[in-house]
């Protein structure tokens, strides 16, 4: 059985933490932060996440999984050490590396036999040969070890299941050596038939960036598309439907909607962008869906506003806050532009809840915006209702119930949830994104 230290305890790096943990691994989870490891050692995730503390409770009490402070015995006592700790973007878009290459100095400074050193976190092509030379700069004894780029493919939300069913597993490497390791800690994946990639440090590198940017491309264009519709009359969910059908395209990612946000697009559409730049090779396609997911933000704010009329003295309630369903993450959520074009109009008041992102808003917002206990207190005596977060329990609302409950009566359904000939015979005024 491998030892492993997780250096990081945020989003990927638990996730991969638990989830080797349940492979059998004996896992060691990392952080200089004492406050998380300590509720993590209570059993308490610092982040929400579907199924996280069933398992997380699960591997402590049967002892495959521990937390600590201490990282330079935790990489001691490690045969592998993934890395993954956060690599935020900079204000020009680049990946701002100054957390996983501190993490490398001290791996270099604690070697004391082979080690495997995992990268888990997403990094620019190039990335992990610096790391291995700042391990190597650090390591007085010059110890043997091997670096490994193990990209995540997780989303925030079912990032416990897409750990344990992925798609794919790419493993870029410069030498077999690390290669048997890697299949024994991922022995489980490896049985069921799981793909694996295996290639060099820079091709894995790329496809973490290359599969987030297409995705992300791919929103932007029905995105786009629907913003036609609206100026067109078309019905963008039947040509989304109908794209789907093209076995060459599918239909997964063709949903229009207020922009993508997260943890995990924005940044890595903005560092490819950059680093393509960096090589004088800039990639035209990328950096419009940037632009134009930016654009689609702004253009939610402006349909609410349009259908309001005027801003004064009006109300404003939203539905959702988080980026997206099953997660309480707001980072580059749609709702923040869209709560901050509203009062830079000079609406009156905005109302909002979302079952999960409530604290994170407050953070965010402070007194700005009122919070609400559910979607009908926020429908209370609003002249505009707009859902924009799918959370399910948004998707079966009491629209009559609501409709009693608001001042006014425009309905601004920015996921397309509901069939508008539906929210029209409620007494509604609706508008969805590329279908009326």
């Amino acid at each position: 059985m491998y030892k492993i230290a997780v250096l990081g305890t945020g989003y990927v790096g638990l996730t991969a933490g638990v989830g080797l943990a349940s492979f059998g691994s004996k896992v060691l989870c990392l952080d200089i932060d004492k406050e998380k490891i300590e509720k993590l050692k209570k059993g308490i995730s610092p982040i929400y996440e579907a199924d996280m503390e069933e398992l997380l409770n699960k591997n402590i009490d049967e002892k495959r999984i521990e937390f600590s402070t201490d990282i330079s015995e935790g990489v001691k006592w490690a045969d592998i050490i993934f890395l993954a700790v956060g690599t935020p973007p900079k204000e020009d878009g680049s990946a701002d590396l100054s957390y996983i290459e501190e993490a490398a100095k001290e791996i270099g400074k604690n070697l004391n036999g082979y080690k495997v050193v995992v990268t888990k976190s997403t990094v620019p092509v190039g990335t992990n040969k610096k790391l291995k030379k700042i391990i190597m700069d650090n390591d007085p004894d010059n110890h043997e070890f091997d670096i490994v780029s193990n990209p995540e493919f997780l989303r925030e939300g079912s990032a416990i299941h897409d750990f344990f069913h992925p798609d794919r597993v790419v493993i870029g490497t410069e030498s077999g050596r690390p290669i048997e390791a890697i299949k024994k800690i991922y022995r489980p994946l490896y049985l069921n038939e799981t793909p694996f990639v295996f290639t060099d440090l820079e091709t894995a590198e790329t496809i973490k960036y290359a599969s987030n940017c297409f995705l992300a491309m791919k929103i932007t264009f029905i995105n786009e598309l629907a913003r036609f519709c609206d100026a067109s009359g078309a019905n963008v969910q039947t040509i989304a439907k109908a794209l789907g059908m093209d076995g060459r395209i599918s239909p997964k990612f063709l949903h229009p909607g207020p922009g993508y946000g997260g943890s995990c697009f924005p940044k890595d559409t903005k560092a490819l962008a950059y680093t393509a730049r960096k090589f004088d090779t800039p990639l035209k396609l990328i950096e419009t869906t940037v632009k134009s997911n930016e654009e689609q933000k702004h253009y939610a704010a402006k349909k609410i506003l349009k259908m309001l009329g005027n801003a004064k003295n009006k109300r404003v309630g939203l539905l959702g806050l988080s980026f997206k369903p099953e997660t309480d993450d707001m980072r580059d959520s749609s709702a923040i532009v869209i709560i901050e074009d509203l009062l830079r109009a000079g609406v009156e008041e905005i109302k909002a809840f979302d079952p999960q992102a409530m604290e994170n808003a407050k953070k965010i917002f402070k007194d700005k915006i009122t919070y609400c206990t559910d979607e009908y207190e926020v429908a209370k005596d609003v002249d505009i209702l707009a859902l924009v977060t799918e959370w399910n329990q948004f998707r079966n609302l009491d629209l009559q119930k609501i409709k009693s409950l608001m001042k006014g009566n425009a309905f601004c359904d920015l996921r397309n949830i509901y069939k508008p000939d539906e929210v029209k015979e409620a007494g509604f005024i609706y508008e969805g994104v590329g279908i009326r």
